[in-house]
């Protein structure tokens, strides 16, 4: 039996409130019962849980994001926190060892960080994931670990964007070019 761990991609206040900078609005909204329920599942069961949290700085003139969207998840302000109800659940299990925080500064939770790593060490095979957005941070996870050799499961209830063609074609590029299941 593989060894699993949910990746919780961006799902923050800036990609899902109304106000937020970069929003998916309401198809991001939406998700929010269930990524909360399913990060629970996986927290109780003891399975690596890992929030990979977008970062950026006010007016970097380095990141290659800063001349493609508005400023977004800035360090330091509300639009990192996790979004609704998942914030809670994050705060009431975030000292667990097997519930992980993670910096990302690029779309791939696996460029830059330790995420391989940490997976590894854990004898992680399998990753879920869940998180917006399906066609920007998630589609390049996801190819990134189609690339590591792990295998991929996507929760089609728990993804979303702003760019619902984009959206669309992921779920069909997730199955067939990274071989992934959708559940």
């Amino acid at each position: 039996m593989s060894k699993k761990a949910l990746i919780n991609v961006d799902y923050t206040y800036d990609f899902i409130a109304d106000d937020g900078a970069l929003t998916c609005g309401k198809p991001g909204q939406e998700l929010e019962t269930y990524i909360t329920e399913v990060t629970k599942k996986f927290i109780d069961n003891g399975d690596e849980v890992i929030f990979a949290i977008d970062m950026h700085h006010e007016q970097d003139p380095y990141h290659p994001e800063t001349n493609l969207y508005p400023p977004h998840n800035i360090a330091g302000t509300k639009g990192r926190e996790l979004y609704g109800a998942l914030h809670q659940v994050f705060e009431e299990h975030k000292t667990k060892p097997h519930v992980h925080w993670m910096d990302k500064t690029r779309y791939s939770a696996f460029v830059g960080t330790n995420l391989d790593l940490l997976l590894r060490e854990r004898g992680i095979t399998e990753v879920h994931i869940v998180g917006v957005c399906t066609d920007i941070c998630v589609l390049h996870t996801a190819v990134d670990a189609y690339g590591k050799g792990y295998s991929i499961v996507i929760h089609e209830k728990g993804v979303a964007s702003f760019n619902q063609t984009g959206h669309k074609w992921a779920l069909e590029h997730f199955t067939g070019c990274l071989n992934a299941t959708v559940i």
